[in-house]
């Protein structure tokens, strides 16, 4: 039996003809029998994919060749072979839609102008060095952050990533601008825009993880600074580093603990509910009600 797995990573790298990339890279998967989403756009690729452990390994050799490409860190994780139910790449202004793709400043390198990246041992020590005065702030949609999160971090009320700008520019974070902050994201790509956008804004000392929470977790497991589930853009929902996860978050009907999304019942609603496994049997919690987004689109590569 094959082994499946899954791959989530990213690259910024200018990139001339975006669209002759996708053709590539749709023809590329195709003939791999890979599925899942990939982003291409003048700043770089944005992927998750799934398929066999030998032909994604050779979709990795392929995409690395390509000039700008051969520093993208592929995070590898277990797969069942049913996480994404197609191929989906396209082109895009953004690899993350943040509404700001001339903010950020792209060599074959990477970003130029984002937050510093730190090791996951280098953000502990950070913490150790400089106790409270830390401030970890996340990166992703707000939803995602009530089943795990980096302790007493700063979460905030984001739907998508669309909301960050007016979030940042409401003046209710001018008091960390002085701080030194910890952005962070599943695999690191939202947190090198986030980051630049911040240091455009007025926030002095930025950082980001190198990996994101995926590298972290890998290193520390559930032993670090991080608590609780990660949610993951497929099938999977979330996954934990270890048996020892912490569970925060609360059943939206009974608050019981659980880490559990599941889709709301309404046909073209992209909001999740949080459900315990109790609630999760009776349909009528998963109907959809007026606090949803409903038609709005959230983010749907980390």
């Amino acid at each position: 039996m094959s082994l499946n797995k899954i791959i989530l990573y990213y690259g910024f790298a200018p990139v001339r003809d975006p669209k002759a990339v996708m053709l590539w890279q749709r023809t590329l998967c195709a003939s791999l029998n890979l599925k899942g989403r990939i982003l291409i756009s003048e700043h770089g690729i944005n992927g998750t994919l799934g398929g066999k452990l030998s032909d994604l390994k050779t979709y990795a050799h392929s995409t690395k060749e390509y000039a700008g490409f051969s520093n993208v860190d592929f995070k590898w994780a277990n797969g069942q072979g049913d996480e994404f139910q197609k191929l989906s790449v396209k082109v895009k202004k953004e690899l993350v839609a943040f509404t700001t793709p001339d903010e950020i400043e792209v060599d074959e390198s990477g970003i130029q102008n984002g937050g510093k990246h730190l090791k996951p041992h280098e953000v502990n020590d950070l913490v150790a060095e400089r106790g409270d005065e830390v401030v970890f702030f996340d990166g992703r949609n707000a939803f995602e952050a009530k089943i795990g999160k980096f302790k007493n971090a700063i979460v905030p009320d984001v739907q998508t990533t669309h909301d960050f700008i007016a979030e940042l520019e409401s003046g209710k974070y001018d008091h960390l601008k002085d701080k030194p902050i910890v952005t962070y994201c599943t695999g690191g790509v939202r947190c090198e825009i986030l980051s630049a956008v911040m240091l455009n804004r007025g926030f002095q000392e930025v950082y980001q993880i190198k990996g994101g929470i995926v590298r972290y977790g890998e290193k520390f497991k559930d032993k670090g600074l991080w608590e609780g589930s990660l949610y993951v853009f497929d099938k999977r929902m979330n996954i934990n580093f270890s048996k020892d996860a912490k569970t925060i978050g609360e059943c939206d009907k009974c608050e019981a603990p659980t880490s559990s999304y599941l889709d709301c019942a309404r046909l073209g609603c992209k909001d999740l509910v949080l459900l315990c496994d109790d609630c999760a049997q009776d349909s009528v919690n998963l109907a959809c009600n007026k606090s949803h987004t409903r038609g709005k689109k959230l983010s749907r590569i980390s």
